[in-house]
């Protein structure tokens, strides 16, 4: 049986809008942190203390996105391995 590559082209879109989607809450996270709005305190998981400023937003931003979402897409992956159709559908 050949292979195409659509698995390996689907696995590639989906990761590359992983990074675009933390890219943008990082990049969020930055202007946010330009503005300085007070009152602004970010706790990372509710232990590690950010600083207030436009990287410490964007790292919060950044890691909680791509925590979130990790996780989510690594229980798809394992889901999907666990119950995918050994013969392909047919």
């Amino acid at each position: 049986m050949s292979h195409d590559g659509s698995a390996y082209d689907g696995q590639r879109f989906v990761i590359g809008m992983y990074l675009v989607i933390v890219g943008i809450a990082a990049l969020a996270g930055y202007i946010i942190g330009t503005l300085r709005i007070e009152g602004m305190d970010p706790e990372l998981f509710g232990v590690l203390q950010l600083p207030p400023t436009a990287i410490g937003m964007a790292l919060y931003g950044g890691i909680t996105v791509g925590t979130l979402l990790g996780v989510l897409l690594v229980v798809m992956i394992v889901v999907s391995n666990r119950y995918a159709d050994p013969d392909g559908g047919s």
